[in-house]
């Protein structure tokens, strides 16, 4: 995510490194709530809450998206911009590729963790694959891959929404450099 204030990508990859801040960006894609509301849905103490969700602010990947009066304080409202703009690492950082392997191990950590809560007897979609194939086959997946994410995204709505259900959906698809 570029938050166009010059923080480093690499403090926005760290950022995400961390499973209970993975699963606040996934809350606050569909959302914008308070630290209270977050530590109530997550199982968080509000202290913790607060914390993880300044980290994510600082390094742009939340926004504050209105405030409330709160028993006598003042309580900001996040929210996860989701669709804002990337910008890419900057070449020959000496430090982004590890931070980028943090969070695909973040990510991957998170599979099993969501798998054991899935709803049984419900379609699951599992696929693995290291193989070769065509340029335009690649591009078309990664295509197909980038339409799905988008609309699980721009549809996501706040917790318990009546009508919805729960989902969970984590893609990694790269391309492979020649050779082993």
């Amino acid at each position: 995510m570029s938050s166009g204030d010059g923080r480093a990508p690499v403090d926005r990859l760290r950022s995400v490194a961390h499973p209970v801040r993975l699963d606040m960006l996934s809350l606050l894609t569909g959302a914008s709530l308070s630290a209270a509301e977050v530590a109530r849905e997550l199982g968080l103490t509000h202290a913790n809450a607060s914390y993880h969700l300044r980290r994510l602010h600082d390094a742009g990947l939340l926004v504050v998206d209105g405030e409330e009066k709160v028993n006598g304080g003042v309580a900001k409202r996040y929210r996860h911009p989701w669709d804002a703009p990337e910008t890419p690492s900057p070449p020959g950082r000496p430090d982004s590729e590890s931070a980028r392997l943090a969070e695909v191990r973040t990510l991957a950590e998170a599979v099993p963790r969501r798998f054991a809560r899935r709803l049984k007897g419900t379609p699951s979609r599992l696929s693995d694959l290291e193989t070769w194939v065509e340029p335009q086959v690649w591009e078309q997946v990664s295509e197909l891959l980038q339409q799905a994410s988008h609309l699980l995204h721009a549809s996501a709505r706040p917790p318990r929404t009546p009508g919805t259900i729960r989902v969970s959906a984590t893609t990694a698809a790269f391309r492979l450099k020649e050779g082993r």
